[in-house]
Order: structure tokens, then sequence, then C-alpha cells
């Protein structure tokens, strides 16, 4: 894995080691970005990366020059990658890391204040409606084994196909 474009471009990041973590490939990410760019949602953004894994999302997008970036994550073996691949990246310095589980971090109202939202959990994760309900406003990119259903308040504005990967975004109404 590397961080496809920006001011990090290049750069190679760690995977946390395990099984537990499925890391958004180079693909799917250059992807996901080029369309985010278009939208024009990225320079100076605010952005929270939940169930962040590597942090390849987060880190992405602090190359693509947005502001901040805040990491949520509960694995330990995730969390050390994301440390190491934001000191690799030398994004530290415009990130925090949250050691908590996503979907709590949004029912306790903390998911306000954000421009992008980048959410890739795990394949077997059901609780979309659920969590974008916690999410009061910007765009949410959801990475999933299927589309994402747009429950009401949202609208699904893009929606792709990467192999086994689906990409949804999500933009509220």
């Amino acid at each position: 894995m590397r961080v496809v474009a920006g001011e990090a471009r290049g750069r190679r990041l760690e995977a946390p080691v395990g099984d537990d973590t499925r890391p958004t490939s180079d693909r799917v990410r250059e992807a996901v970005f080029n369309s985010l760019s278009s939208m024009d949602v990225l320079d100076g953004a605010k952005v929270l990366d939940l169930f962040a894994g590597s942090g390849a999302l987060g880190i992405e997008a602090l190359s693509r020059y947005a502001a901040h970036c805040t990491f949520v994550e509960r694995a330990r073996p995730a969390l050390d990658a994301i440390r190491l691949n934001l000191e690799h990246t030398q994004c530290s310095d415009r990130a925090d890391i949250v050691v908590t589980d996503a979907a709590a971090f949004v029912d306790q109202g903390k998911a306000s204040d954000y421009d992008l939202i980048l959410a890739d959990p795990p394949y077997a994760f059901t609780e979309w409606a659920r969590l974008l309900r916690g999410i009061p406003a910007g765009i949410v990119v959801a990475e999933s084994d299927r589309a994402v259903a747009a429950p009401d308040g949202w609208d699904a504005v893009r929606e792709k196909r990467y192999g086994k990967t689906w990409v949804t975004f999500l933009k509220r109404v």
C-alpha cells in the first residue's frame, strides 16, 4: 500500500498485523479521492476517518490537502499502524487519534463539525442507518461489500463497485 497522490505521494503505508483489518486498495482509494476532488470537498476539509484501520483513507485525505483528520479506531494493531503511517507520511501534526468504537463515537454526538466522513467498517457491518442517523451533515463515503442504502435524510449521490468493494457517496439532504 502507498499514498496515491498529494504531498505524501508514493510513501508506503503499513497494514495492521492480523486479519481483522481489510485495507482499502490503492486503486479504490485513487478512484474515491479523484471523485472527492472533483466534488471540491477535500482542500481545507476537516475529515473524520471512522473504523480507521491502517489510516490509509484519512492519510490520503491529508496528503490531498485536507486541513485535519480525526482517526477513530479501537484495535491495538490498527492503532499502531495508524501512528506509524502518520509519522512516516509526516502528517501527525494535522491528525488526532481517538481510541474507541466508531459507532459509539457517533452515538455520543461527536461526529459533528466534520466536512467529510470516511467509513470503512468490517464487511459484516449492518448498522449503516443507525450510524448515519448520528451524523448531522456533510458527505459520507461508505465502503462495504454491498451498496449502502441511503436512509431518510440522506441521498446516495454516487455509487460504484470495484471488485468485491462497493463505495457509496452519501450526502445529507
